[in-house]
């Protein structure tokens, strides 16, 4: 059944000339046309659109993928091809392809602006015909399956009677021109902007990828607030977050200020609830108002643990108890002193007061902190204050990990580490990250912190040789702090707040993903010393150029407005404010110093002025990293082989890097079963040679301090911080103060989620399997290690991983997998 209502014969020669032109330039040695073309045949029906025929190709496509990841690439130019037809019309061949490209640009436009869906400035401000030049179809073929359906289906738009609008290439084009208007060549910097994304080079992030050069540009993507007590202001903090959630953005919220449950209130002689149901509140809130209509609103609610509260908070994400007193929706996070972390060590008591009787402690931080707190706590025990608890700080430590273990909350972040480290210290005290723990940013009741974010894609600049294409990242950097500085001035927002810190700080966030995946090509192990330094030259490098392109753009355009009196003024950068924070806390930074450019020549220029308060922070990039087609951040891979859900679908993910090692060894035909059946985990192959089973360990098989080495490293020279997921295989507590204690001893300023294997994974076997034996019973930090390989300072082939301390011996016993939820 054809799209106008007609019918006629199923012609199976299209079918296989469709797949036949998708399947060019793979390996000749499978019969694409054959299996697929046979395998559809059993999908047919009598009176099969031919809508549902284009999408029972492209599944009979994917179903393969497990045998080869080049089915997926099969699939997703089967998926384009229907885009084409569905935007542009049927075509020939690649040259007709790009002519409608080019020709269908203009109507494009123009229908977008007509329609009240694109910027209307699009048709003055631009040389359409000049844009519609340079637009290169070729480029699609970057992208993977889930990366296309991703695009098409969560960032593209739709015209109001739903017909598509964009192919790919429109789509990059949209965001460029969006982000472009403010610039005197905006034709020029577009297509610039246009070269670099649509190459995949770097991507905007998600915000920015649905608003950008559309009627409603709200582009940034992180908004960090407090909630003041007062009932005013929690008023106003609900009305924000319907609003802010609206435009896409995700919230981190503070409600350290609220006084507890119990407190006084003085106008009308009552008690306070506390914050908890103020809480409950908002996460209605972000249920009600989705976000672009796609997805409910996200945020992440925040609380020093010297709360009274406290212990109610960190049940806000349990299953049972009063619903009113939980959060389905909202998540939860801790913000933790150096004191808190001093006194844990040292197994010391830890009091919880009333922000009302303590409410100067919310502003302070470092030694400052601990004095005040110190005082406090002697003013409880004499009687002079209210309300207060004592408790044991190891107890609170215990408490605070066993709800990370059983619920994933709430996440552990460091407020002295991010203040200390902060360059931007001059406008007030940072009183909680965002959602995604990526964002360290000052706010007060004037100021919603707001940052913009981007990510470098870096295997993308890998060379086929081995090395960095430092000039490609050199240009990809300056350019994505360029359009992130040209976006703060192009977005719009409802919430005055935002806007003035927006302005007055002009804080960006430039990231980095693919770190996993440029390991793997290279060959090195995740937790390797190599893999190390890898991260740590990237990071210094891609942070020096950020430096320096938001000088240029302070000569050009101006240091934004709350630059005197910043550090950056004073001449530090990053990798300065290490020996500050170890000054402060009185204990060692644990970091390897190694440095490699000039950066004596940087901080002169940095004196003279920064256009933006910020420069670098590394978000999650779980979406935009479907659409690089990389691995997300510098998290480690999951699994060789899982199914992924997404709000598009579920995904057959196929690690192709581990798949092309093994080709080149001729081992894929022989160990494909195998793989499939231990779920992708190819430590118990024995066909398998041990050095690209020392490459391809999984989240859980790897050192959990090989993730906190490669923050620490890369947290060196990044001003904001990192959206680190730890993994582990243990359920032991005594493992988890371990773990959690090294990161704050390595300088790394946030944790993210916490994956639990135990929560992730369930026997789905019928014959009886001695895991102990396939997989080895000796443990390297909290993964598995494969049978023979030693647990010390190197593995059987010599390959050095991240250390592991002694146990500390804080009285944590161990935690059997059956004890806990």
């Amino acid at each position: 059944m054809k799209r106008n209502g007609e019918r006629e014969p199923y012609d199976a020669n299209k079918i296989n000339l469709a797949i036949e032109k998708a399947s060019e330039g793979l390996d000749e040695n499978i019969t694409w046309v054959t299996q697929i073309a046979s395998e559809l045949e059993l999908t047919l029906f009598d009176g099969i659109t031919t809508q549902q025929l284009d999408e029972a190709v492209i599944q009979v496509a994917l179903q393969n993928v497990k045998d080869d990841p080049a089915f997926d690439t099969v699939a997703a130019r089967l998926l384009l091809k229907t885009i084409y037809k569905r935007v542009l019309g049927d075509y020939e061949d690649d040259e007709e392809l790009k002519r409608l490209h080019r020709e269908g640009f203009v109507p494009y436009i123009e229908r977008g602006v007509a329609e009240d869906l694109l910027d209307p400035r699009f048709t003055d401000l631009f040389d359409l015909n000049r844009l519609a030049g340079v637009l290169e179809p070729s480029n699609d073929g970057l992208l993977k399956y889930i990366g296309l359906v991703t695009l098409n289906n969560r960032y593209g738009i739709k015209a109001r009677n739903g017909d598509p609008l964009e192919v790919p290439q429109y789509f990059w084009m949209r965001i460029a021109m969006g982000l472009s208007l403010n610039e005197a060549d905006p034709t020029g910097i577009a297509i610039e902007f246009y070269e670099t994304m649509s190459r995949l080079d770097y991507l905007a992030a998600g915000s920015t990828l649905v608003n950008a050069g559309t009627k409603t540009p709200q582009l940034s993507n992180c908004f960090v607030m407090e909630m003041h007590d007062d009932i005013e202001h929690i008023a106003k903090s609900v009305r924000d977050v319907m609003w802010i959630t609206k435009g896409t953005g995700g919230i981190g919220l503070s409600v350290t200020k609220l006084r507890s449950q119990g407190s006084p209130i003085r106008s009308n002689n009552t008690v306070s609830t506390g914050p908890i149901p103020f809480m409950h509140t908002i996460d209605s809130v972000l249920r009600a108002v989705s976000r672009g209509g796609k997805k409910f609103g996200a945020l992440a609610f925040y609380m020093e643990n010297w709360h009274l509260d406290f212990p109610d908070f960190l049940d806000l994400r349990q299953n049972s108890g009063d619903p009113y007193r939980r959060t389905r929706t909202a998540n939860t996070a801790v913000w933790i002193s150096d004191e808190f972390m001093k006194r844990v060590q040292n197994d010391e008591p830890w009091y919880l007061f009333d922000p009302l009787e303590v409410a100067d402690l919310n502003e302070l931080y470092g030694k400052a902190f601990s004095e005040r707190y110190a005082f406090y706590a002697a003013e409880a025990e004499a009687g002079r204050l209210r309300m207060f608890k004592r408790m044991p700080a190891r107890q609170q430590f215990k408490d605070i990990l066993m709800s990370l273990q059983t619920t994933a909350h709430p996440w552990l972040t460091w407020k002295d580490t991010i203040n200390n480290r902060a360059l931007n210290n001059n406008t007030g005290t940072i009183h909680l990250s965002n959602l995604c723990t990526e964002i360290c940013l000052p706010q007060d009741i004037d100021n919603i912190a707001v940052c913009n974010l981007a990510s470098i894609n870096l295997s993308r600049h890998l060379q086929d040789d081995g090395t960095f294409n430092w000039a490609t990242i050199e240009r990809s950097a300056r350019l994505a702090v360029r359009q992130l500085d040209n976006l703060i001035d192009i977005t719009m927002s409802s919430v005055p707040e935002a806007d003035n810190a927006n302005i007055n700080n002009r804080a960006v966030g430039l990231g980095i993903m693919g770190f996993t995946d440029v390991v793997e090509r290279l060959g090195l192990s995740y937790e390797s010393e190599e893999a190390y330094d890898l991260i740590d030259e990237v990071a210094e490098r891609i942070s020096y150029y950020a430096i320096e392109e938001s000088v240029d753009l302070a000569a050009e355009r101006g240091a934004y407005p709350n630059f005197a009196g910043s550090r950056w003024s004073q001449g530090l950068v990053p990798f300065d404010t290490l020996a500050l924070t170890e000054q402060d806390r009185g204990v060692e930074i644990k970091v390897n110093r190694t440095t490699r450019l000039d950066w004596d020549v940087l901080r002169e220029r940095v004196k003279g002025g920064m256009r933006n308060a910020t420069l670098m922070a590394v978000a999650p990039t779980a979406s935009i990293g479907l659409v690089a087609g990389t691995t997300p951040g510098f998290d480690p891979q999951f699994s060789q082989i899982f199914s992924r859900s997404t709000s598009n679908g579920k995904f057959l993910e196929v690690n192709r890097n581990l798949v092309n090692a093994l080709q080149q060894h001729g081992l894929w035909e022989k160990v494909r079963e195998q793989v499939l059946r231990s779920q992708g985990d190819i430590q118990g192959i024995a066909d398998i040679p041990d050095d690209i089973k020392k490459v391809y360990k999984t989240s859980f098989q790897l050192s959990p301090y090989a993730f906190l080495e490669v923050a620490a490293r890369a947290q060196k020279w990044i001003d904001q911080a990192i959206s680190r997921n730890i993994y582990l295989e243990s359920r032991d507590v005594g493992d988890m103060v371990d773990i959690y204690s090294a990161a704050w001893e390595r300088g790394v300023k946030t944790t993210y989620y916490l994956h639990m294997k135990p929560r992730h994974q369930a026997e789905q076997t019928t014959v009886r399997v001695n895991k102990a034996e396939e997989i080895g019973g000796a443990r390297k930090g909290f993964g598995a290690v494969p049978a023979g390989v030693g647990a010390g300072s190197a593995d059987a082939a010599g390959q050095a991983t991240a250390p592991a301390p002694a146990r500390r011996g804080f009285g944590f016993g161990g935690v059997a997998g059956g004890e806990t939820k």
